[in-house]
């Protein structure tokens, strides 16, 4: 099986197992991915700003994701 293919199998039984979730499910995993992203952004500015405090970070984090920039 090429990668390409198994990929696409892999997305179809993906996408089988979001369908058959409750919406309360969906929502549950969209709040997590939410926190886990804003989670690995703010260890990387604090990575990449060692200097900074932590309310330099906490506002830099949330203008990030309030204006969807990177």
């Amino acid at each position: 099986m090429t990668k390409l293919k198994h990929i696409i199998q892999v997305d179809e039984i993906q996408l089988k197992i979001y369908r058959e979730m409750s919406p309360e499910k969906k929502l549950d995993i969209a709040i997590k991915l939410y926190h886990s992203a804003r989670l690995l952004k703010k260890i990387a500015l604090q990575k990449q700003h060692p200097d900074w405090s932590d309310d330099q970070i906490t506002r830099e984090l949330r203008n990030i994701f309030l204006y969807a920039r990177t």
